[in-house]
């Protein structure tokens, strides 16, 4: 049995979703793609594909015929617009993916909190980051408290929109509260750095956990981190680590919590390629599809079990 769904926003993000859908999802059938400007790649993208198109944004979007078929809406659009957008589906009771950092529904990153989350009607991927360090953060945390976690990403110069080195402060700060509400974080940081190496390379990421426990099970850690790494590649298998883990004992004032901490830094290192269906594999920015793809397949997959069973 497969489900409608459509994308609201026809850039590249939502041009990456839709190949997606079209050429990975086994439970998820694309009917309509939304956008505001009539000669976009995107929609032209679309309408090669056989997908219905709205040029008036959301408006035309439940406007179309096809839009009956649609069970689920993936917004890629701008968190600006995020809450219009989600007061006009909400009126038609579908179903949002959300993949700007707006938060209408609650973060949502698939491999740590998804299960919690499967009832949400709007959930949010807040952003690459996110998606990247909080499975990370989650993963130490299983073992030990995590009092601070910290993501510093290194994306090639010149990658525009979310995630890319032009990330504005907001994003940052959502990637950073990510840390805490996902991946329980006592607090959470975050920050993007240009790499100008030539060619570009992979998207690469480090992720740092003060651990209060400087006595705490290097190994059980290690080990958590590998199983919740092979969490994540099972829906992004461009994610992996780098190298191996660093622990290190730690007596010092911290700057970034203004007080002496001492414990346990573990410090994780990961690379991000992308499957390169639409956004450049190196950007390692269609994390976000793809942790959408999943959220979207389970999501709707468990309204029809529900449907079945009778359950509003």
């Amino acid at each position: 049995m497969s489900h409608g769904v459509a994308v609201l926003g026809a850039g590249d993000l939502g041009i990456d979703l839709m190949i997606k859908v079209l050429r990975v999802s086994e439970t998820l059938r694309m009917v309509a793609m939304a956008g505001d400007d009539p000669q976009s790649e995107g929609l032209a993208r679309a309408r090669r594909f056989g997908v219905a198109v709205a040029t008036g944004g959301v408006a035309e979007l439940v406007a179309l015929p096809e839009f009956a078929e649609v069970e689920l809406v993936f917004d890629t659009t701008s968190a600006a617009a995020r809450r219009h957008h989600d007061a006009v589906l909400a009126g038609h009771g579908r179903t949002v993916v959300d993949l700007t950092p707006a938060a209408v529904g609650p973060y949502l990153v698939p491999a740590v909190n998804l299960d919690a989350h499967l009832r949400a009607r709007n959930v949010n991927l807040v952003t690459p980051g996110a998606q990247l360090a909080a499975p990370i953060v989650a993963a130490v945390g299983r073992i030990t408290p995590v009092a601070y976690g910290e993501v510093v990403s290194a994306v090639a110069a010149g990658v525009t929109g979310p995630g890319g080195s032009g990330e504005p402060d907001g994003l940052a700060e959502a990637t950073a509260r990510a840390l805490e509400v996902v991946g329980g974080a006592g607090r959470g940081g975050a920050s993007v750095l240009p790499d100008p190496a030539v060619p570009p390379r992979p998207r690469r990421d480090t992720v740092c956990c003060l651990c209060p426990d400087a006595a705490a099970d290097r190994s059980a850690i290690a080990g958590s981190v590998a199983r919740m790494v092979a969490e994540v590649r099972a829906y992004a298998p461009g994610y992996r680590l780098a190298r191996e883990i660093r622990f290190e004992p730690v007596d010092a004032f911290v700057p970034t919590l203004g007080r002496r901490f001492t414990g346990l830094r573990v410090s994780v290192f990961l690379e991000v390629a992308g499957a390169g269906h639409h956004l450049p594999a190196h950007t390692g920015l269609d994390i976000m599809a793809s942790a959408g793809l999943r959220a979207g397949e389970r999501l709707v997959a468990v309204r029809a079990a529900e449907r079945l069973r009778g359950r509003p």
